[in-house]
C-alpha cells in the first residue's frame, strides 16, 4: 500500500496556518462494497498504514504489536475533523460532527479499538472516554446518528473499515446495520455535518475520510 497518512504536525507544516441499550447486533446483510475498496482486516495493518508516513523502523514495531490507534477523522466533503459534541444536550449528547477546521485536541480524537472475535473495530471518544454507537433506533433526520455513548463496545458499537488506495481515503461501516457512514454536509441547526451510517454504498466524498495519526 502506498502512503495513507501523515501525522498531524506534518499536516499543521503543510497547511496555510437516547439510546438503546448494548447488545448484540442483529443478522443484517452487509452492503456491496465498491469496487476499488478493500477491507482493513485486523490492528495490525490499522496500525502499519497509520505509520506509513514515518520511518520504517517505526511502522514496523507498529505493525508487530499494535496497540487501539489514536486517530483524527476528517471528512473528504468538506475537510473538517470530526469532533464529540459532549456538551450537547440529549438526545444528542456525543453526537459526533465534522465541524473542526484543526485537530484541537481530545475533543477530535479517536481511538480504534479492534475486536478480534468480531474482527471489527470499535471507536472510543477520546473527549469523554464513551463508545461510539450507531442509533438505530432513532427516528427522523437523527436515525442512525453516530453518538459517542456506551461503556462498552456491543453489536451496536462496531464497525468495519476500509480503504482506496487510488483515493488514499477510507470508508466506515456500521456492522449494526450494514451501512455506511455519510457526513451530513447539507443539514442545518446543531446537526450539521453529524455522522450517519445511513448509505447504501460509497457513492462520494460523504462516505470518505481521511485518518491522521495524533
Amino acid at each position: 500500500m502506498t502512503t495513507v497518512l501523515l501525522s498531524l504536525s506534518a499536516l499543521a507544516a503543510t497547511s496555510a496556518l437516547g439510546a438503546p441499550a448494548v447488545g448484540a447486533a442483529p443478522q443484517v446483510a452487509p452492503a456491496a462494497v465498491p469496487a476499488g475498496w478493500e477491507r482493513i482486516d485486523d490492528a495490525a495493518e490499522l496500525a502499519g498504514i497509520t505509520e506509513e508516513s514515518g520511518d520504517a523502523q517505526t511502522a514496523r514495531a507498529a505493525a508487530a504489536a499494535p496497540e487501539p490507534t489514536a486517530l483524527a477523522v476528517e471528512s473528504a466533503r468538506n475537510n473538517k475533523f470530526v469532533a464529540t459534541e459532549k456538551t450537547y444536550a440529549a438526545p444528542n449528547t456525543g453526537a459526533l460532527r465534522a465541524r473542526s477546521d484543526v485537530y484541537g485536541g481530545s475533543w477530535e480524537g479517536i481511538t480504534f479499538e479492534w475486536i478480534g472475535e468480531e474482527s471489527t473495530f470499535a471507536m472510543k471518544s477520546q473527549a469523554n472516554g464513551a463508545y461510539v454507537a450507531v442509533e438505530k433506533n432513532y427516528t427522523g433526520a437523527s436515525q442512525n446518528l453516530l453518538r459517542a455513548r456506551s461503556t462498552s463496545a456491543g453489536g451496536w458499537e462496531r464497525f468495519v473499515l476500509y480503504y482506496n488506495e487510488t483515493l488514499d481515503r477510507f470508508a466506515i461501516q456500521s456492522e449494526l446495520n450494514g451501512l455506511f457512514v455519510a457526513m451530513e454536509n447539507s443539514y442545518t441547526g446543531t446537526l450539521q455535518y453529524a455522522l450517519r451510517a445511513r448509505s447504501a454504498d460509497v457513492s462520494g466524498s460523504w462516505e470518505e475520510f481521511n485518518l491522521y495519526t495524533i
